[in-house]
């Protein structure tokens, strides 16, 4: 833990010393003495994280937080940061990791444990015929579909579920990362890094291509307070537990409008594939657009454009890039580059990462849905990590709404 002298602290917050005392005095700020002088010594987390609040302050944060504080109306976080078109987990630059790391490493860092401690978690305590009894039950379902039902089932065999010890909220973590996984692809868990068990259950042999989807897996794993990870935070806040907490992310994830979009871009790749002129099929399918710009045309193309990456989504970037170098022979990659040309040179707006896990789907010829897999997969890893963090937190979110109907009867 990085502590500051009084200095320090005041100068990272702009005020004087005498104002940090008072901060003190008032409990705003904690101090703790040095052993080593008769100083006083502040937690560079927690000033960091009071700078960032005076500097909302300076905003509308100040005000949201007056109002709304039945709950936390702006939570903070120390998992991800996504700046100036940068994604970074815990200040590493994800990209980065996604061309090295499994999801089981990153999970290490996002959770804050080591890749051993996860390596030697036990086995979930479900037996292997229970789970085949499952399968034979649910198969054939879509692999949302199936993960609903099979994770609140994987839940009431767990004995430990309800346990907020640290080592049990691992053990537990790492058994649902496991289980989602399983019941994602339809198949049994194993203990095995999670890309290599999605690589088995959709037959890819090629270690090249196996690459592209421990890749993507590590590319999902967070993103910050997205419609998912917010209700995953929601249900964490009200003292549920983890398999809980990441079921309503999956039914928030689900929606057209997040990790659905992927089933939006398949299809957009169907019908661009039937095109003879990929342009006018463009024209026509813009044109039936709302809007009266080329950007806002193009920005709600299915696949196409992220408000928090004008420049482009690194992780569709990388994901492109890596099917570039395995794609196998005859597959469709040529007109899913095409797509992605034709529209930026349209638009000029850039891929996202939907439209990237789409074209792994589809150029490595996986199953139906393996691409909302490999973000659900991948994304559990994130919100495990946010409930995490709401649960040492320990306040309830519950923003209060401002009424704009009709007065009171009366008044």
């Amino acid at each position: 833990m990085t502590q500051l002298t009084a200095d320090e602290a005041a100068e990272a917050l702009g005020i004087s010393v005498a104002t940090l005392y008072a901060y003190v005095s008032r409990g705003v700020l904690k101090s703790t003495p040095d052993p080593h002088s008769r100083k006083r010594l502040y937690d560079a987390g927690e000033v960091r994280r009071l700078a960032r609040r005076k500097e909302d302050g300076k905003r509308a944060g100040k005000v949201a937080q007056k109002v709304l504080d039945w709950g936390v109306p702006v939570l903070e976080s120390s998992i991800t940061l996504i700046a100036d078109g940068h994604l970074h987990y815990r200040g590493h630059d994800a990209i980065e990791l996604a061309r090295r790391a499994t999801l089981e490493e990153t999970a290490a860092l996002l959770w804050q444990c080591t890749p051993q401690r996860i390596a030697r978690a036990p086995a979930a305590p479900v037996s292997a015929a229970q789970w085949a009894a499952w399968l034979r039950l649910w198969g054939d379902s879509a692999p949302l579909d199936r993960a609903l039902v099979l994770l609140p089932a994987a839940a009431g065999q767990m004995p430990r579920v309800w346990a907020f010890g640290r080592d049990a909220k691992l053990d537990t973590a790492t058994a649902l990362m496991r289980l989602l996984a399983a019941a994602l692809a339809g198949v049994a868990p194993s203990g095995e890094p999670l890309h290599r068990l999605l690589a088995r259950a959709w037959g890819v042999r090629s270690r090249q291509q196996a690459d592209v989807l421990r890749a993507a897996l590590v590319a999902c794993a967070d993103h910050e307070l997205n419609a998912s990870t917010f209700t995953v935070r929601c249900i964490t806040s009200t003292g549920t537990h983890l398999f809980g907490a990441v079921s309503g992310g999956l039914a928030a994830l689900s929606g057209p409008r997040h990790g659905g979009e992927t089933v939006r871009v398949a299809a957009l790749f169907d019908e661009a594939s039937r095109a003879g002129d990929l342009h006018r099929f463009l024209a026509t399918r813009l044109g039936q657009q709302e809007g009266d710009a080329p950007a806002a045309f193009g920005s709600r193309l299915s696949g196409f454009g992220h408000p928090l990456y004008p420049q482009g989504d690194p992780r569709a970037r990388l994901l492109l890039e890596r099917l570039q170098d395995c794609a196998p022979a005859r597959s469709p990659l040529d007109s899913v580059l095409a797509l992605a040309d034709a529209v930026r040179d349209t638009t000029g707006v850039e891929p996202n990462v939907d439209f990237g896990l789409a074209a792994v789907e589809r150029v490595l010829g996986l199953a139906a849905g393996a691409a909302f897999t490999l973000f659900a997969a991948g994304r559990a890893v994130g919100w495990i990590a946010h409930a995490m963090e709401q649960a040492a937190d320990g306040r309830l979110i519950r923003p209060r709404a401002r009424y704009v109907g009709d007065n009171p009867v009366g008044s």
